[in-house]
This record gives structure tokens, sequence and C-alpha cells, in this order.
């Protein structure tokens, strides 16, 4: 039997195969054992779950196995997000929290994430102490805990129900500015994907139109993460129906895209800069950034600019979360769509950030295509693009060995310096190129940024076809 093994962003794996009822309670049982020493375990642990195949049935397995182990479970009571989670976990100063997801993963995959106290992922030490407390539990048939029934644990409130989807829209009512959304009338269409964000921004705009935001466990063969290949649909339906921006959010709604008034893609890493100019410029808030070292540069560019700092990370939000819960920071984001901003959470979160572009566009009275014109305008332009190959375990040795080489050249690019942080990043004139293996499928992402939109995809092409 295949080991349970943590990656980028919690355990994830294919749904019976690995994924199974009996691999989530040992997983429960040592997230219990993790968690039975905190200071705030007595508060309990927040469980949320997503939209995918019986994520209510693994979510409910979770509960029975933590509450059975002594520790009070708060259990959504439907389909939530893992920024309601997250914040769940923060209001109810629980110890920490998991939500079954496997955020944009197709739709044969299940996972558990593991959130800290903070509301945010949980550092890379606590997921050590609860792979150490999961290594005795992996070859055992039976798990070593008497398990008591649901129902007993509910009437006994070890497992109370609790609406988190209440609780996270009353926050953010509180945090945007829908009144003037409201009131410069700006249509907005959003796309849940088929994910946990469905019919939650309708409780903060009722204007709002919606796509794809009925259950369907198999996303209707698509993949729930925001890149322009897969919001296609939701392009179509904002030129169409003359809407002003387009919002789409992944699996779990913790990750953002968007599409101009035009039906342009607008990626993380112009979301990203757009927040930064506002946050600092009109909202004078103070603070240092932190990106992973996926994301455009024209990050660092705006940080010279405005003479804050800046702090680079290895992919993965856990990084950028543990910044943000030890460090002064204004935003954090990374290149897949996940975005945290001072004062909501140390936390991805989609429907947030979308909606926080809307208000953007409501103050500064401009279009989406014009805010980030303005930034090209500003800075230069910074185009990005990645592929995703799909490798076999003899491929992905050949194609690791050939960058460990640190070659001088890839294609016809030349490559000026390089970066082994996390994968192999190479610097080209104006641009970069960075290879490196997914922490949750079996595949590597090529990553590439230049100033036309025509380099990238030669950059691209050249570093997958090694």
């Amino acid at each position: 039997m295949a080991l349970i093994k943590f990656g980028t962003d919690g355990w994830r794996a294919v749904i019976a195969d690995e994924f199974t009822i009996a691999n989530v309670r040992k997983v429960a049982l040592a997230t219990a054992r993790y968690f039975t020493g905190h200071a705030k375990a007595a508060n309990g642990i927040v469980i949320g779950y997503d939209a995918r195949f019986m994520s209510g049935e693994f979510a409910r397995a979770a509960a029975q196995v933590i509450a059975s182990a002594g520790i009070k479970v708060i259990l959504a009571d439907k389909i939530s997000s893992t920024p309601m989670t997250s914040l769940a976990i923060v209001k109810k100063k629980a110890a920490g929290g998991v939500v079954i997801t496997a955020s944009h993963n197709p739709a044969q995959y299940n996972g558990f994430k593991i959130k800290g106290d903070f509301g945010g992922p949980a550092h890379p030490e606590m997921i050590d102490a609860v792979e150490k407390e999961l290594a005795p539990l992996q070859a055992l048939s039976e798990l070593p805990l008497a398990l008591e029934p649901f129902d007993a644990l509910v009437k006994k409130k070890k497992i109370v129900f609790l609406d988190l989807t209440k609780i996270y829209v009353d926050d953010l009512k509180k945090k945007i500015e829908f009144d003037l959304i409201r009131s410069m009338k700006i249509r907005i269409m959003y796309d849940a994907m088929y994910g946990a964000g469905m019919g939650v921004p309708e409780q903060l705009l009722p204007t709002i139109a919606s796509i794809r935001s009925e259950f369907n466990p198999s996303f209707a063969g698509g993949h729930p993460e925001p890149l322009a290949s897969n919001l296609e649909e939701l392009s179509m339906e904002v030129r169409e129906g003359k809407y002003h921006m387009g919002i789409a959010t992944d699996g779990d709604a913790d990750r953002v895209g968007a599409i101009d008034e035009k039906g342009a893609f607008v990626d993380s890493h112009r979301i990203f800069a757009i927040l930064l100019k506002y946050l600092i410029e009109r909202r004078h808030m103070k603070g240092a950034v932190a990106k992973s070292l996926s994301v455009s540069e024209i990050i660092p560019k705006m940080c010279a600019h405005y003479g804050v700092r800046m702090y680079e990370t290895k992919v993965g939000f856990k990084y950028l979360c543990r910044l943000m819960t030890e460090e002064d920071i204004l935003i954090a984001g990374e290149e897949s769509g996940g975005l945290g901003v001072k004062g909501h959470l140390p936390e991805r979160d989609g429907i947030y950030i979308g909606f926080l572009l809307a208000e953007i566009m409501a103050v500064r009275r401009k279009k989406l295509s014009e805010l980030v014109a303005e930034l090209f305008a500003e800075y230069g332009e910074y185009h990005f693009g990645r592929v995703d190959l799909h490798v076999t375990q003899l491929q992905k040795e050949k194609i690791s060995a050939f960058y460990a080489k640190l070659p001088k050249k890839i294609g016809t690019f030349p490559i000026v310096r390089s970066d082994t942080t996390d994968g192999y990043k190479f610097f080209t004139k104006d641009g970069w190129i960075l290879i490196r293996a997914s922490g949750t499928e079996p595949l590597f992402r090529v990553y590439a940024e230049a100033n036309t939109p025509q380099k990238v995809q030669s950059m691209l092409k050249a570093a997958a076809n090694i």
C-alpha cells in the first residue's frame, strides 16, 4: 500500500484508491493526537468540506475519529470553502482545522488540508509532527481507537454543527465596500466552477449573476482551476452579457481568476499588482510584501518603487502564511491564484479577493482592462504562461537530470543566472523560466514570463521539449 504523504498543501490522493474512509480515519487520528496538547484544544477543531464526491462522508469520518479521541469538533453544516473554515477557526478560537478538499485537482482526487489556530495553512513543522504521528498508523489494518457512534457524539455535543457560510458572509460585509459596488452598478458574472463557492457571492451581492454554481462532483468533466484555458465559458458570458468583470474561484474557493470587460483573462500576477497599488496608494496601508518565486517580476519592481520590503518563498501558500503570521505583511500571493491580504486572514480567499477587485474598480472608476493598462504604462509589460507536463517516472527522472546540470541555454534563450530554491528557475535577458515538480500531482509545471506573449510561448515550448 502506498504511503500517505502530505504535499504542497495537504494530503491528496485518488478517491477509492488511496483516498478511502480507512485512510482518512488514520490521518484524522494523527491530526487529533497532534492537536491534543494544543493550548486551545478545549475549544475544538473546525472541519469543513468541499463539493467533491463523498466529501461530506469523509468529513463525518474525520469528525467521528477526532471527537472519539477526545477533542470537540465543530463540523460545517453544509459544503463550505477553505476560507470559511479558516475564518471559523479564528472566530471560534479553535486549536486548528481540517478541510476535506483537493482544491483545484481533477474530480477523481480528494484531500485533507490541515489548518493552524491562526486561520491559515499549517506550518511545515506542524505537518511534520502530524506525519510523525501518522507513521506508526500506516501499516495497521485497524484503527487503534474505539469509535463512538457518530449520532451519539452529536448527542453528547462532542460534534456540533455550525453554519460557516453565515459567519463568512457577515464578516465580508464589513470588509468590502458593497454599497459602493452597487451604487456604481458594476455588473459581475461569477463562475463557481462547481466548487465550494457556489451560492455564496449571491448572499453578498444579490445582483451578481453566476454560472456553474450547482452541485456537480465531476465538475462536468472539467478542471476546477481558474486558468484562462478553463474559463472560456465565463469569458463568453462576460462579453455577450456586457458584464464589467468576471470572477472565478477554484474547487475550494481559495484561488481566484478574473475576466475583464472584453473577455480577456486577468491572471493572479496582475490581480496581485492591482491590489498592491490600491492598498498602498488609496488605503495607505503599511507592511511588507511576500510572493512565491513563481510570481511576476513586476512585484519586486513595484516594491522598489514604493520602498517596501519584499520576501520571496518557495511555492506553496504555507510559506507565505508563515510570513503573514510572523511578520507585518500587507499582501502575499502566489502564481496559482492564491492571495492573502492584511486585515482578513493569513489565507487565500478567492471570493474576498474577487470582490476587493470590484471595489477597486468602483473606487477608481476604471474598467479592469484600464487597471491592467495602467500597470503596464508604469512598469512595462509582463506576460506570463504555464504548461503542465503529465509525465512517467522515467520522463520525470530525465527532465530532472537535464535541468540539474543548470544548462546555459534553453532553446534559443541564453541563461544569465539560475536559482534552485524550488525546482529550477532560469533567468534570461528579459524574462525567466521555472521548471518544478508538482507537490500534489504526477506532473511537472513549466512557467515562463517575458515582455511579449509570443516570447512566453516560445520559452514554454523550448523548456517543455528538452
